[in-house]
């Protein structure tokens, strides 16, 4: 959604780049790009014309104008202050003290408020709640069974009396929602209210009264992403006639302009607290404005990478494998690539990954024309494998490749490309694993590894060279000595004390054995 957006800031500081002081020409015409590329986002007026200001004033400042790399600086002031449009810090879900939480969801119709409620359902559930979602849209054709059908998958509980398409009363259905929670042993209540096309009174009065009949501990406003200037002005006719306390994204998947999505905080002074970027149920996740701001600018998004991989992977497995490449790449065999090929696949879509990688925005079009099928085509080859086969892919031989193609579905080359595509990332994953870095690279600290680093530290200590004529070089000889015998000998010896008459202190000779 904000592709276009990253493309024009990307542009604007590849220009500043290179530059050892920025006049003030400089940064107004840097200040100009910004706002063009912002309001062709459709960010709203009011909140560029604030965004601006403070970039330029803070750019013109010391900060900027005494760095060693004003350019850095000036993207690092954009970055902080694309976090406090954004709205600062991440706002957490207020929780009653008593249960149920009630969290109450109102936005217009198509906005995504059931399919939301079923992945705020699933998303609570995963941080060990027990949610109940309650259908009270009970106007909209097939609402309720809708919510049946998402909670259902979500695997959370779900309350509907009525049958709903214009039968039953959405404020009572709500009322008896909490004491039906509190029987049942539901600590949160998600109540899925009724939309609009547009806004109205009808809608508002509804939505007023089932807010104060159950008096919600949140009010999440469900805002469509895609929808324009038109977000601003849905969000302040909601803030002032129902009022909510945060702000959910929904659709963020999608290639619309987004920017009135982005202006929802600075312009009515609540957060934006959850972000929905798919359709599966797990394209869900608290919003973090530090880690939008970071891929908006292309620096990628690292936490929310480890944050997926942790809650995929298991530290007793991880450590398995590790131990296991350590020992030598032929440990390593095509069932452990299939294993953790499956783990990679959990985490979600893989040209999502690798967007949240720092940098993948100068590659986007390959990473979007990724074929997410080819994942799923070698694990077809694998399994089409013998356990021998998988165990030792050397025996691999022209007849076995064809038996495996023809029961996979591929052509034999595809075989063929992946068995040596195993065999050069075992070599890599096992060198790393051994401490060796990454092939070709100098190693890192602690990594071991690095042939070129060890060339270049035996170069710089050659030292300095001595000289050619013979009465200066015993010159050279003598003064050297003399420095060493000031300082205490060849050895760092207290002067005069000659090396086989020192020992070492006691407590070293304890140490040592």
């Amino acid at each position: 959604m904000f592709d276009t957006l990253s493309d024009r800031l990307a542009a604007t500081f590849k220009n500043l780049r290179g530059k050892g002081r920025l006049s003030e020409a400089d940064i107004d015409a840097t200040a100009r790009e910004i706002r063009i590329a912002l309001l062709e986002a459709d960010v709203a007026l009011p909140a560029v014309r604030a965004f601006i200001k403070q970039v330029k004033e803070r750019a013109l400042g010391a900060e900027v104008s005494q760095a060693l790399n004003p350019a850095q600086q000036v993207i690092k002031i954009v970055n902080e202050e694309l976090i406090g449009i954004l709205g600062g810090e991440t706002r957490r879900l207020r929780f009653a003290k008593t249960a149920p939480t009630v969290i109450m969801l109102a936005g217009l119709q198509g906005a995504g408020k059931t399919t939301l409620a079923g992945k705020l359902g699933r998303w609570l559930k995963a941080q060990g709640h027990a949610p109940l979602l309650v259908a009270c849209d009970l106007q909209r054709p097939n609402a309720v069974n809708q919510l049946s059908v998402v909670a259902e998958r979500a695997g959370v509980g779900v309350y509907a009396p009525q049958p709903g398409n214009g039968v039953g009363d959405p404020v009572q259905v709500a009322k008896d929602s909490i004491e039906f929670a509190r029987t049942k042993q539901y600590d949160i209540v998600v109540v899925d209210t009724a939309g609009r096309l547009g806004i109205d009174a009808e809608m508002m009065q509804q939505a007023a009264d089932i807010r104060d009949a159950v008096s919600p501990d949140e009010i999440l406003f469900v805002l469509d992403a895609m929808i324009g200037q038109d977000a601003v002005n849905t969000a302040e006719a909601f803030r002032d006639g129902v009022g909510f306390d945060g702000v959910v994204l929904s659709k963020l998947d999608g290639d619309a302009r987004g920017g009135a999505a982005l202006s929802v905080a600075h312009v009515t002074g609540k957060q934006i607290m959850f972000a929905s970027n798919g359709e599966k149920l797990d394209d869900f996740d608290a919003f973090h404005p530090d880690r939008m701001a970071s891929r908006i600018l292309g620096m990628g998004d690292m936490l929310s990478l480890i944050e997926k991989a942790e809650q995929t992977f298991s530290q007793d497995e991880a450590e398995k494998m590790a131990a296991k490449l350590a020992k030598g790449p032929k440990e390593f065999t095509l069932d452990d690539f299939l294993s953790q090929m499956e783990q990679v696949r959990k985490m979600g879509s893989i040209s999502k990954l690798l967007g949240m990688l720092p940098g993948m925005g100068q590659i986007k079009d390959q990473i979007n024309n990724l074929d997410e099928r080819d994942v799923d085509r070698t694990a077809a080859i694998i399994k089409s494998m013998t356990p021998a086969e998988r165990q030792d892919p050397t025996i691999i031989n022209g007849s076995r490749r064809a038996r495996i193609a023809k029961g996979s579905g591929v052509d034999v080359s595809a075989v063929k490309n992946l068995v040596e595509r195993f065999f050069d990332a075992r070599k890599m994953m096992s060198r790393m694993a051994q401490g060796g870095g990454m092939p070709g690279m100098p190693g890192l600290p602690g990594m071991g590894g690095g042939a070129g680093r060890k060339k270049k530290q035996q170069k710089q200590a050659k030292g300095k060279r001595q000289s050619g004529n013979p009465m200066k070089r015993k010159a050279e000889e003598q003064a050297a000595a003399a420095r060493r015998e000031q300082q205490g000998g060849a050895l760092g010896l207290p002067a005069g004390q000659d090396a086989k008459d020192f020992e070492l202190p006691e407590e070293f000779k304890k140490f040592m054995g």
